[in-house]
């Protein structure tokens, strides 16, 4: 080390970093951050569960529903844990309840 450097090194320790306020608290930031999670993702990811488990419950026959895997069809019946899907003239497919999608009434 040098002379000049000397200095330059007790100026920079003696130096205090600037309170971080309300916010500059790392608690207060995981606190911001878990409340934004809840907000931004699981509040809407809970209603999406909840709108279509009533969609679920509510099927009829004659309903038109699209399955997870992409099949179109028409409700032809529902059974208690299961739903036959009509997807072409005499040929009936029994998916489970959670494997339909979408559910559009029928008019």
């Amino acid at each position: 080390m040098t002379a000049s450097m000397i200095p330059a090194l007790v100026l920079a320790q003696s130096q205090t970093p600037p309170p971080g306020g309300l916010l500059g608290s790392p608690l207060v930031m995981m606190g911001l951050m878990i409340v934004m999670f809840y907000f931004l993702l699981i509040r809407p990811q809970q209603r999406q569960r909840k709108e279509q488990a009533a969609r679920i419950a509510a099927l009829q026959t004659g309903d038109k529903v699209v399955t997870t895997a992409g099949i179109h069809g028409i409700v032809h019946h529902v059974k208690e844990q299961t739903v036959v899907v009509k997807v072409a003239e005499g040929t009936m497919i029994e998916f489970d309840k959670p494997a339909i999608a979408a559910v559009h009434k029928k008019d």
